[in-house]
């Protein structure tokens, strides 16, 4: 299984609306017959992919997928009928399908008289598949926010210069984040303030994500980076806007709030509709602070360097409402690491449902 779960998690981020999953054919002995992964719409599903690269090797074979096998006739027909009809005797997966659509797979199997066993090294396999399944059950992408910010905070110096608070390490290590999301959120602030890429560097390879754009007013100027037609972009801005530089099928309209904001639950579920499964956000402090009043920011991952800039400098995130201590939005710390000079931290909602609603 762990062989598995290392062919799907080598796959996340380029599944698109599909979840990332590996499959391994064992013999009678245990030994391996041939593995596959899944790699995007249209493409043999992992199961699927094992049984071809068998070329004949699997009947009375063990499969052990990370997803418990799809039911479903979609761009490709069912996994279910695929293992049954290639005469694999016994089937165990790591997590069961939450997708109603596509669920059922092992129901089937038992039913054709094939040994199935589930939730084998369950925890490992809803880590690898965690930004999917969270978007089946919420019907919304997984949201990450990723800064970079100094010891005391600050994302930017007083001039707004911030090239560069990171190390070259950590800014790689940026970018294979980027490699494993489907698309990177930006405000206007950023655009103008930068004019980014956004799009893979660093020696990273991968998909490019899509790169969503806010722009309400649309005053996104033709010239920018992110109209250079290398790179899919989005772009996000209001009913009857004029916007110059892209195709009305990249622009997405929507509804500002009194403040002339995207709400960002509204924002998040169109996105969710055009098959984007995670959004990393990139955008500065307004967005996150966006992001995280209305408690639908799933991980942040910051990149803290060794400097100070003091309190002219730039804050990491906006105003968040916060008049006491007891009303501090709380995060619980799940990975810390050294890359270059700078430490990375990893942390999530303190209370887990807030960012499930």
């Amino acid at each position: 299984m762990r062989r598995a779960l290392e062919r799907a998690a080598a796959q996340v981020g380029s599944t698109g609306e599909n979840p990332a999953v590996g499959c391994v054919l064992l013999d009678a002995d245990g030994a391996t017959i041939a593995t596959g992964a899944h790699r995007g719409p249209g493409t043999p599903h992992a199961e699927v992919a094992a049984l071809r690269q068998a070329d004949g090797r699997q009947r009375g074979a063990t499969a052990v997928v990370t997803l418990e096998p799809c039911d479903h006739q979609g761009r490709t027909g069912p996994c279910s009928q695929a293992l049954i009809e290639a005469g694999i005797r016994r089937v165990l997966y790591a997590v069961a399908d939450p997708n109603l659509v596509a669920a059922g797979g092992a129901r089937r199997l038992r039913d054709a008289g094939v040994e199935v066993v589930g939730g084998v090294l369950q925890a490992e396999g809803e880590t690898v598949l965690e930004m999917w399944l969270a978007a089946v059950r919420t019907g919304r992408p997984f949201v990450t926010w990723k800064f970079a910010t100094t010891l005391d905070g600050r994302s930017a110096a007083a001039d707004g210069s911030s090239r560069w608070i990171s190390s070259a390490e950590s800014r790689a290590h940026a970018h294979e984040l980027r490699a494993r999301h489907d698309a990177i959120l930006v405000g206007s602030g950023t655009w103008r303030a930068d004019n980014p890429r956004l799009d893979l560097r660093h020696g990273v390879v991968g998909r490019p994500p899509l790169r969503v754009v806010l722009d309400a007013r649309g005053e996104l100027p033709p010239d920018s980076r992110l109209l250079d037609g290398v790179n899919p972009t989005l772009v996000v801005t209001g009913p009857g806007v004029a916007v110059a530089g892209i195709a009305e099928d990249d622009v997405l309209r929507l509804k500002t709030d009194v403040h002339g904001h995207f709400p960002p639950l509204a924002l998040l579920e169109a996105l969710h509709r055009r098959g984007v499964r995670s959004v990393l956000v990139e955008g500065g402090p307004a967005l996150a602070s966006a992001f995280v009043r209305a408690g639908l920011t799933d991980r942040v991952v910051a990149y803290v360097a060794p400097m100070l800039l003091g309190s002219d400098g730039v804050s990491a995130i906006g105003e968040l409402g916060v008049g006491s201590i007891d009303d501090a939005e709380r995060l619980r710390i799940t990975a810390v690491d050294r890359i270059g000079g700078d430490l990375r931290v990893e942390l999530r909602p303190a209370d887990w449902t807030r960012g499930t609603q």
